[in-house]
């Protein structure tokens, strides 16, 4: 299974905002932040719902479906 979950370093690169700007806005540990930008952890979901507001996006851009439930997803809504 891909490890990638989530999308928060592609989302900070895209907006020009950082790590720390990240870390300082919903209070948390830099260290933590980079765990999460680099798919080493995730963020609880209540964190992921505090990340979406910070970067002003929805939840569902935060996350990346594994690509094996896409594909299911897919073949389930074609028949």
């Amino acid at each position: 299974m891909d490890k990638k979950l989530n999308r928060i370093k592609v989302i900070l690169a895209d907006r020009g905002l950082t790590n720390k700007w990240l870390a300082e806005t919903i209070h948390r540990d830099p260290a933590t932040i980079s765990k999460w930008v680099t798919n080493a952890t995730q963020p609880p979901l209540e964190t992921l719902i505090e990340i979406a507001l910070a970067l002003n996006v929805g939840i569902e851009e935060l996350v990346r479906m594994p690509e094996e439930q896409c594909l299911r997803k897919n073949v389930n809504t074609e028949t």
